[in-house]
């Protein structure tokens, strides 16, 4: 084939690139026409977050890092769709982008690496734990004040081997992208909900396209999984309600309940972990928005503000 039918932007981190194979594929074998050999082809872009490497997101611009170059390709045409780790998608999308997909999510915990200690309560007292999030940083403080929480960035790879080099005692990784990188045996164990709530949107990949394009909406509508739409949707918009950006330390996750219900929690923490404030909520599917709005609510309300 000459000219591909469909054009995939991805950043080009080993996992972003997982992510876009996985996306290629299961539209490969839902859609008959992107089967053929040439017909999907993958377009790498270099975003701000890749570049900006020496300081925290947070203090850099926040999530738009990672999208800005994606999304800018995209409304120029050059890529007919964009895959993201949904954790770093801004809750508000620029005009002309849509959202209409996002596959099956993954594990959505976090995974404590360490080569001294098999848990987070195991590290020795004063230990160092290097995390680029500002949700990771402050819910371990919360947990174990006497730890020291040091920046560390890079993708999965390069942080594996800083923390082999001993610049840190122990690091936090979500364990879905270990699992899609084939590297889950290197996770020392993982943490509990209860002990580092993750990231909203941790575990789910999306899948953006303009909002003109019926063919790539048509095409996205067949890998689209609705219950991981639902539980992220009431996450974003716990989000929205207190911050659009990495600037705060804010943890939630919504989960189908067996009753065919969604049940939520979301937290916001201090940065130096001496306060988190939290709110539960359950209701229907078709209320998950409003879940995730009113429980921000009650968060920023409690919080006032920070």
């Amino acid at each position: 084939m000459s000219h591909p039918l469909l054009t995939i932007g991805t950043r080009g981190s080993p996992l972003a690139l997982a992510q876009a194979d996985t996306v290629a594929a299961a539209l490969a074998a839902a859609v008959p026409e992107l089967a053929v050999p040439g017909a999907i082809a993958t377009l790498i872009i270099k975003t701000s977050g890749d570049r900006i490497l020496d300081r925290p997101l947070s203090e850099a611009g926040g999530k738009g890092l990672f999208t800005k170059e994606i999304d800018e390709a995209m409304l120029e045409r050059r890529i007919d769709i964009a895959v993201h780790s949904m954790k770093d998608v801004p809750t508000w999308l620029p005009d002309g982008i849509d959202l209409p997909c996002m596959l099956p999510r993954e594990d959505p915990r976090d995974a404590f690496v360490s080569p001294v200690a098999a848990s987070l309560d195991a590290l020795p007292e004063g230990a160092t734990v290097g995390t680029a999030s500002l949700r990771r940083g402050a819910f371990v403080l919360a947990r174990r004040p006497d730890l020291k929480v040091v920046t560390f960035r890079g993708n999965v790879q390069s942080r594996l081997a800083k923390l082999a080099d001993g610049v840190v005692d122990a690091t936090l990784l979500a364990l879905a992208g270990l699992r899609r990188l084939g590297l889950a045996d290197k996770a020392s164990g993982i943490l509990s909900v209860e002990e580092m709530l993750p990231a909203v949107a941790q575990g789910a990949i999306g899948v953006t396209c303009r909002t003109d394009d019926a063919r790539a909406q048509a095409w996205l509508a067949r890998i689209a999984d609705a219950g991981t739409f639902a539980e992220v949707t009431c996450e974003r918009a716990f989000l929205r309600i207190l911050d659009g950006s990495c600037r705060t330390p804010i943890g939630g996750l919504a989960r189908l309940s067996a009753g065919g219900g969604l049940a939520f929690v979301g937290r916001l923490a201090r940065p130096d972990g001496s306060a988190i404030f939290e709110a539960r909520r359950a209701g229907a599917v078709a209320d998950a928005e409003a879940l995730g709005t009113d429980a921000g609510r009650e968060v920023k309300a409690a919080s006032g503000g920070l």
